[in-house]
Order: structure tokens, then C-alpha cells, then sequence
């Protein structure tokens, strides 16, 4: 390391002894124009001492002349006379931008002010090395740049083009020195926005507005002779107002590439104004050229209906124009922008043409008028122009810029109408509801009827009026048009559509309406509309006229529908386990042929218990039952016209109570139609109640642990307990005994928790039931003894702590009727089991691994350093390093 520290001192050495004073000043020569402002830099660098240097400002005539003090920055006094009154007067100054740099500033320069400028640095190095002074020429010039604008015209129309002259001239003084160009701005209310400029280096530049529109060629500059520009501003808009300037500006092109602006004249053209299309465009529609100012037009059937559209504008030459002709300001025939003609779908009848007949002239004809064409016509111009279209290239883009309407033209068709008279009759009317109503509208006079000319008919029906209300607005029922074709509204369709209502045409002249069996809503007044079509010039039926009827009210006598239902009792049941047997007839009035009944048998277990449906039957004789368990034991069918028969079987002490029949009839004018109430009723109710000389029963529940371990095995006990009048109590699976149970078991995960969740169950007959089970312990249901169930809970997890309860339902064989009957629920109390958490014995296990893996690794590591301090480790003289190196460079 010796000799590379020994390299880096003597470079540092060589490098410090090698800097030096370094002054600079603005490269030169500088070309500046008499009267402006001028400002030479000079800086310093590489110095010695204080960091804030001093600067004094020298000139000369010639390169080697005498030099006059101009300004200092450490001397107030330092300026020659020649200058000391400009300097005192802050014509001359000099700038301090940084500790090591200024500026000399010259406000207004003089043609006596050229010549070469010193910038001196007075030392503060401790050595003299380096340059202390620099120096520049400065060439000033007469200013002789002229700008000569020419006025543009006040007012341009929209579309038109708008040329903008400027002179810009100056004279030739030094002409490969300074360089000229040329820029036009506009103002307007936002402030002064550059349009283009040209020059110094013969590039062209223009403003963010105007990019787009030099690029399209709608912004061209002409250059000229003698510093005469042009630029042409193409198809002006109404953004293009404004006032208008011209700028000229000279350059000079200084050392190192840098452009420098040293003289401007700006000169105001004139304010121009563009007179938009919307004010000039004016449209006029006329019946003929020779009457330009006839509003209407008289014409015969089949005659051809010409109308001229006549356009014109300021700028008709840079418009294209859209041309619409509307009747009835529907839209008929168009011709767009660019000569497509197209036809509307809503033109009225006639063969319509639009052609164009010259410059701002459009003629329309329709040939073959008929009655359908008259109304009253104007004519729709939409100008659009063109921008960004580039000469000699393809399409640009088109916008509007105004919209005209011409004057209404009145054209009437005289066409006679046809006439008839219409007579509506009722040919049969209903007495009640459900009766055949037959409408007949007979068609006479026909008068003017055209030939081929043919007849439809439309019907409608309003509601009657309530009382001290409006009658509703009429409702279509179905038409027939010329052709006989059916049309119906939607709330007719399915009538229609099964053949209840029908429209008919029984002879030329007379039609028919007809309801084969009437509903309530029938009633009302009925009216037929009857139209007369012909055929038009291109062959379609149109329709010519329309007539109604005066309404014809349709009413009859109604009643209203009454339902009555009883039910008896056919079979009581006077013991549990018998079985009952209910009647119901429904007996109807003013309700139809077609009768259908829903029965709801219903009961509740006292007059203020709640109301429960057991099972019930549809019109279309299709049954269910509300509880499945018991579908073997329930049976409703019909026995006749309005009666039904119910029987349960098998009947228990939680069926008491009272038992009735909730009946809806129904009615519909087909089979193939849906259903429609008519009425509802209830029955009377019918009581089910017998006397239960069964025991007496009790339920307790027992656990002789509180709380276990987890895997260990939790028993409880659920006790029956009988008093009263005991039968003998047997087998769980044993058909012949007198007594049995069905035990349920149910758990709670928190204490005093109304949610409750199964655990397991056994019914009358042996057969245990167990729910799906998220823990992974198991349980089970033993029967101890005769009146005693056990459940076991194996392998117990936390999961299974919580309140356990049982609930019993026994089950007794009757001893007069020999009969079995269930009795209610009993339900114990609970009992809460906690598993415990075993700390010691789910830690012991990995605290013995942990403590024998500790122990192995510790022998492990001292057996393996003792190998290697035996092995591999070797004792060796050492020998002190050497300190004379350091001592020398510490010398040097």
C-alpha cells in the first residue's frame, strides 16, 4: 500500500498546483440595434481567497486603444467621466448574479457605445496564475426595420378566405449579421393568440390553435418580393374574429448557435369581423318559379304535386347543403351534402322525386296525389362546411353551421269522401251473467264508395260509470281491417283465442260481435267503428274514411254469488286411537254452470288457539296434506256435486279440539280456462273431545359427573316416572305391550340458550336416530331398564360442553278400547357437562421431547469441538510485524 498511497498525495499535489484564474465573458462579436437594452456576462472561476469576487468594467475603441473605466463593483468612483453620468443615472449599471459572476447592463445603447469590452477581476490568489481579464466587441447598428401592414378587409363572410399583407424591410447595413422574420397574431376578448411565424432560419412556427389548420391547408403563407408576406387564413369561421397584427423582428446569430432577437416592431392591421352563415342563408318554398309567393296549391286526385326549395347565402359557393322536404313535419325525401337522395319510410302515399335544378334551386314532385298527400309542406336546408381539406388531396371533415326552414306551402287534394250510415242492434242480450250477448252494426247508404274500394270494423267497449264518477275511456275489443283480418288487444286475446268472442262478417255490409258466455265486466256500452279503404296509385289500400256508431248500452240484472257450507260429524271418536269422520256440503247460488270447490280442512285446539290447515283439496281434485307423517291416517275426498267426506284415523290426545271446512268455489265459462272465484265460506266447527284415563307421567334426568376429561366416556340418565292407572310396560321392539316411549335428546352450547340442537333419539319401537355430528366424539341411546334411557357421549371433545335435556313421548294401549294413543311431550330439566382441558397431560409429552433434543445437541456440540481442537489446531511462533514502514511514512 505504500507506494499507491505515495502515487495519490503527489497527484493531489499535482493537481492543486495546476489550477489557475479563469475569467469569461459573453461570446462575441455581439450585433445590437441602437436604442435597446444590452447585457454582457462575465464570470470567474478556479480562484483563490474570499468567495465573492470584484469586478471592473472597462471599453476601448480599438482592439489595443486606450481604455476608459466604466463600472466597478468595489470602486464607486471607478468610472471615467465619458460614462459617469450615464452610471449615476442607471443607464449603465452592473448586476452581481452570483459570488462569482455579473452582468453588465447598458438601458438604451449608443451607436458611440460600440467597441471592445473588458471584464477585469482584481486577484485574490495567493499566486498569480491564470487569465484576470476578458474581453468582447460590441457592434451596434442604426435601427432601421420598417413594418408596413395592409388593412384587411372589415367583414368577411363565413367560409370565405382572408389574406393578411405585411411589409417587413430594413436596411442592408451588415446583411450576412442579422436575419429577419415575420408574425402575424390576432386579439380577441381571451388576449393576443399567435397565428404563425416566419424566420429567422426560414422555419415556419404556428400557435397551438392554428397547428392543426396549417397542417389541413387552411392556414398558407405567399411570400413575397421586397419583404412582402402573405398569410391566407382559409374558409374563416366565427373564431376567426378579431384583431388583427403584424410583427416583424431582427436576429443575429451569435457564437455557439444561439438566436438572439435585437429589435421588434409590431404594427396593429385592423379588426376583422365574419358575418356567420345563419345570418345570410335564407330559404324560400313556392308551387312554381313564376309564383314565388303563392302559399297554396289546389290539386286533383292522380294529379303530380311539384314544389320548388330556392337557397341563398352570402357564401353559397363554399356551402354544401342538405335538403329535406317535410309534410305535416314528416319527413318525406332528403338529399344530403353529398347528392345521395333518400326516401322517408314516412312519406304519405305519392311517388316523391327530389332533384336539384341549379344553384340553391331543389324541386320535389310527387306524381299520383291522392287524398293521403295534401297537408301543409316546407322545405329543411342544413348547410355544412368543409375544413381540412388539403389542395389537391382527399375529403376533410364537414360541419354545420347553420339551419334554415323555409315558408309553409298549403297543398289540398280535393277528393270526395265516402259516406255511409251505421245502425248498432243487440241481437240477443243476457238476463244474467253467463248468458250469449250478439252484437249486429249493418252498414247502408253507401254512397261514393270508389271502385275496388272495400270496408273494416273496429269495436269498442267502455264500463259503466260508478256512481259519481266518469265512465272510463273506451277499450279496443278487435278490429277487422279491409282484407278481413282479425286484430284483438291483449286483454280480449285469450277470449278470442277460445272462441268465447268472436268477430265475424255475415254479410258485405253487416258484422258481428258475439260473447258466448258474458262475464260482470261485459256490461257497458259498445260502439263500431266502420272505415272505408281505396285503393291508392301504387296499389295499396289506404283508408278513406271513418265512421261510429251512436253506443249501444249493454246491461243486465246481476247477483251476487253466495256460498253456504256445513259440516256434521259421521263418526266421533270417543277414545285416543279411534278414528273420526267429518261431512261437508257446499250448497251455491248465482254462481255458474262451470263450479269448482277448494276445501281447507282446518282445526285449532280451542276457541283462542291458533288456526292450523291438516290438508286440503283443489278444484281439480289434487290433495295435500300439511304434516307427511300422518298421510297413512288423513283422507278428504268428494263423495258429490258440493260434498266432501274427511276421516282420521287413529286419533291422539294432541288432536282435540275443533274441526271445520274452509270452502272457495270457483268458476270458469270453458274447461280448457283457468279458474275464477267466486265466493268463500266457513263451516261450522265440529268438536273432537274424549276422556284420557291414562297414567300420569314424569320425566327427571340424572348425571352422576358434572365434568370429564377429553376422550373420556359422559353418561346421563332420563327417567320416566307413572303414576295414576299403570299398564304394563315391556319391550321397546315388542308389539303386545301395553306402554312404551319416545326419547329424544337435546343439546345447548351455552347456558340458559334457547337454540337447541339434536343429539340423538329413539322411537316407540327401538329404532335410533342420530343427526349428522361436526365433533368428533360418538353417542349412544340404551335402555337401562323399563322406564330408564342412558345416553353415552364416547371420546368427548370441547365441543361438547353445553346443557343436556331430554324430552319423552309415551305411548299407552288403551284398556277399554285397546287402542294405543299418544300422549303430550314431557320434557326434564338439564344438566350442564364441561370438558375439562388436561394441561399437564398435553404438555408433558413435548416438554420431554424438547428437554432430550436440548440435551443430544449440547452433547453433540462438545464432542464435535473437542475433534477439532485435537485435530486440526497447531500452535506456530509468532512473529512481531515490523513498524519501520510506518515509522518512515509517519516521518515523511
Amino acid at each position: 500500500m505504500e507506494p499507491g498511497f505515495l502515487a495519490l498525495a503527489f497527484g493531489l499535489l499535482l493537481i492543486g498546483g495546476c489550477s489557475a484564474r479563469v475569467v469569461t465573458v459573453s461570446p462575441g462579436p455581439l450585433i445590437r440595434v441602437e436604442g435597446q437594452p444590452v447585457s454582457i456576462r462575465c464570470d470567474v472561476n478556479d480562484y483563490g481567497g474570499p468567495s465573492e469576487q470584484d469586478f471592473d468594467w472597462e471599453m476601448s475603441r480599438e482592439v489595443t486603444g486606450p481604455k476608459i473605466r466604466i463600472i466597478s463593483t468595489f470602486e464607486s468612483g471607478f468610472s471615467d467621466s465619458l460614462f459617469s453620468r450615464r452610471v449615476a443615472s442607471g443607464d449603465i449599471s452592473v448586476v452581481r448574479l452570483q459570488d462569482n459572476e455579473a452582468e453588465l447592463k447598458i438601458g438604451e445603447v449608443k451607436l458611440t457605445d460600440a467597441g471592445f469590452y473588458l471584464c477585469r477581476t482584481p486577484s485574490t490568489d495567493p499566486t498569480t496564475s491564470g487569465n484576470y481579464n476578458a474581453q468582447v466587441q460590441l457592434r451596434v447598428i442604426p435601427n432601421t426595420l420598417k413594418v408596413t401592414p395592409q388593412t384587411p378587409p372589415p367583414v368577411v363572410q363565413e367560409g370565405h378566405d382572408l389574406t393578411l399583407s405585411c411589409n417587413a424591410t430594413r436596411e442592408l447595413a451588415f446583411p450576412s449579421l442579422t436575419y429577419l422574420s415575420v408574425a402575424w397574431l390576432v386579439k380577441t376578448g381571451g388576449g393576443s393568440e399567435e397565428i404563425l411565424t416566419f424566420g429567422p432560419q426560414g422555419d415556419v412556427v404556428t400557435g397551438p390553435r392554428f397547428t392543426r389548420r396549417y397542417l389541413d391547408g387552411d392556414l398558407r403563407l405567399v411570400p413575397g418580393r421586397s419583404g412582402a408576406f402573405q398569410l391566407v387564413i382559409s374558409r374563416v369561421t366565427a373564431s376567426d374574429e378579431g384583431t388583427y397584427a403584424c410583427t416583424g423582428s431582427e436576429w443575429t446569430h451569435e457564437s455557439g448557435g444561439k438566436w438572439t432577437k435585437i429589435v421588434e416592431s409590431s404594427k396593429e392591421m385592423g379588426a376583422v369581423s365574419v358575418t356567420p352563415t345563419n345570418r345570410s342563408l335564407n330559404v324560400k318554398a313556392s308551387s312554381s318559379p313564376s309564383s314565388p309567393s303563392s302559399s297554396s296549391l289546389l290539386l286533383s286526385p292522380g294529379n303530380t304535386l311539384t314544389l320548388l326549395c330556392r337557397v341563398s347565402a352570402g357564401n353559397l359557393r363554399a356551402l354544401s347543403l342538405e335538403v329535406t322536404w317535410l309534410a305535416d313535419d314528416r319527413e318525406i325525401i332528403t338529399v344530403n351534402h353529398s347528392g345521395v337522395v333518400s326516401a322517408s319510410a314516412a312519406s304519405k302515399g305519392g311517388d316523391a322525386s327530389l332533384e336539384k335544378t341549379g344553384d340553391g334551386d331543389y324541386r320535389l314532385a310527387v306524381r299520383g296525389v291522392s287524398g293521403r298527400d295534401g297537408g301543409i309542406y316546407t322545405c329543411r336546408v342544413q348547410a355544412f362546411m368543409e375544413e381540412g381539406r388539403i389542395t389537391g388531396g382527399g375529403a376533410g371533415r364537414w360541419h354545420k353551421v347553420a339551419e334554415r326552414t323555409s315558408n309553409p306551402v298549403t297543398v289540398k287534394v280535393s277528393e270526395t269522401k265516402p259516406n255511409f250510415t251505421l245502425t248498432l242492434e243487440a241481437a240477443k242480450k243476457p238476463q244474467k251473467t253467463g248468458e250469449p250477448i250478439e252484437l249486429s252494426c249493418d252498414v247502408t247508404n253507401i254512397i261514393q264508395l270508389p271502385p275496388g274500394g272495400r270496408l273494416g270494423v273496429r269495436w269498442e267497449h267502455s264500463g259503466l260509470p260508478d256512481k259519481g264518477t266518469n265512465a272510463p275511456p273506451p277499450k279496443l275489443i278487435g278490429s277487422l281491417d279491409s282484407y278481413g283480418n282479425l286484430e284483438s288487444n291483449s286483454a280480449y286475446k285469450d277470449r278470442l283465442d277460445s272462441g268465447v268472442l268472436g268477430l265475424s262478417r255475415s254479410q258485405p255490409n253487416t258484422f258481428k260481435l258475439r260473447f258466448l258466455r258474458t262475464q260482470k265486466i261485459d256490461m257497458g256500452q259498445y260502439v263500431c267503428a266502420v272505415s272505408a279503404w281505396s285503393v291508392s296509385s301504387q296499389g295499396e289500400m289506404v283508408q278513406a274514411a271513418e265512421y261510429k256508431s251512436s253506443p249501444l248500452t249493454v246491461r243486465w240484472d246481476t247477483k251476487t254469488p253466495t256460498l253456504n257450507v256445513a259440516a256434521k260429524t259421521i263418526r266421533q271418536a270417543s277414545v285416543g286411537g279411534a278414528t273420526f269422520e267429518m261431512s261437508c256440503s257446499a250448497v251455491t247460488e248465482n254462481i255458474g254452470d262451470w263450479i269448482g270447490f277448494a276445501v281447507y280442512i282446518q282445526s285449532q285446539g280451542s276457541m283462542d288457539g291458533g288456526v292450523k290447515t291438516i290438508m286440503s283439496l283443489s278444484p281439480d281434485n289434487v290433495v295435500q296434506i300439511t304434516d307427511p307423517a300422518r298421510s297413512d291416517n288423513l283422507v278428504l275426498s268428494k263423495t258429490g256435486s258440493g260434498e266432501f267426506h274427511f276421516r282420521l284415523e287413529g286419533v291422539q290426545v294432541s288432536d282435540k279440539g275443533y274441526y271445520w271446512c274452509n270452502v272457495t268455489a270457483f268458476t270458469k265459462q270453458q274447461p280448457d280456462q283457468s279458474w275464477t272465484t267466486a265466493a268463500t265460506s266457513e263451516s261450522n266447527k265440529v268438536n273432537i273431545d274424549f276422556k284420557v284415563n291414562g297414567p300420569i307421567f314424569s320425566v327427571k334426568i340424572h348425571s352422576d359427573a358434572s365434568s370429564v376429561y377429553p376422550w373420556e366416556t359422559a353418561k346421563m340418565e332420563c327417567s320416566v316416572g307413572v303414576s295414576g292407572s299403570s299398564p304394563k310396560s315391556g319391550g321397546a321392539n315388542s308389539q303386545t305391550e301395553e306402554l312404551a316411549y319416545e326419547v329424544r335428546w337435546f343439546f345447548t352450547r351455552l347456558r340458559g340458550e334457547q337454540t337447541t340442537s339434536p343429539v340423538v333419539s329413539v322411537d316407540r319401537f327401538g329404532v335410533a336416530t342420530k343427526p349428522n355430528r361436526n365433533s368428533s366424539s360418538d353417542v349412544s341411546i340404551e335402555r337401562k331398564d323399563a322406564n330408564t334411557y342412558v345416553l353415552n357421549i364416547f371420546g368427548t371433545q370441547d365441543s361438547d360442553s353445553g346443557e343436556y335435556h331430554c324430552m319423552v313421548t309415551p305411548w299407552y294401549k288403551s284398556a277399554s278400547s285397546g287402542l294405543w294413543t299418544q300422549d303430550k311431550d314431557y320434557t326434564s330439566g338439564k344438566v350442564f357437562l364441561s370438558v375439562k382441558f388436561a394441561v399437564w397431560d398435553s404438555l408433558k409429552l413435548p416438554l420431554l421431547y424438547g428437554a432430550s433434543a436440548s440435551l443430544g445437541v449440547g452433547v453433540f456440540s462438545l464432542l464435535l469441538g473437542l475433534i477439532c481442537a485435537r485435530c486440526c489446531c497447531r500452535n506456530t511462533a509468532h512473529t512481531p510485524r515490523s513498524r519501520s514502514k510506518l515509522m518512515d511514512l509517519e516521518m515523511d
